[in-house]
């Protein structure tokens, strides 16, 4: 009995041994799919709140904001987050693909932010605005 029992441990020790390495081998793909799309994994992925105002165009993450750079990937991003903002000061969450470089405009003497991202790939925006940190409210 003690024979059989070691023998389905061994057997069930190998069997998970090969599965690590499959494993392994699936998450170093090129590539990952999500909504139909596929993602180049080389390329860094951002998730954080967007807002475009008048003035500029804001990525806010957990530990990063950066200016977004206002090109047509910015304001597609924008469009699609139009309908969603119960008003403008609204931020939606996003995800997104893009390029973290110095602002141009720093090395000017302008008060700007100090990176800048230029979008490259829109993959998600979520389908209701984040909620407000802080909540002003009119006393009338």
């Amino acid at each position: 009995m003690k024979k059989i029992f070691y023998l389905f441990l061994v057997t069930a020790a190998l069997i998970s041994c090969n599965n690590s390495e499959e494993k392994k081998t699936e998450s170093t793909e090129e590539s990952v799919e999500t909504n139909d799309d596929v993602v180049d994994v080389r390329m860094p992925v951002y998730r954080g709140e967007f807002i475009l105002t008048d003035e500029a165009a804001v990525l806010k993450g957990k530990d990063f904001i950066y200016g977004v750079t206002l090109d047509t990937m910015a304001r597609e991003l924008a469009e699609r987050v139009a309908p969603i903002k119960r008003d403008e000061f609204d931020m939606v969450p996003v995800i997104v693909t893009g390029v973290v470089s110095e602002n141009p405009a720093l090395a000017e003497g302008k008060e700007v932010w100090e990176e800048v991202i230029t979008i490259k790939k829109i993959i998600n925006v979520s389908a209701r605005p984040s909620e407000a940190d802080v909540k002003i409210q009119d006393k009338n």
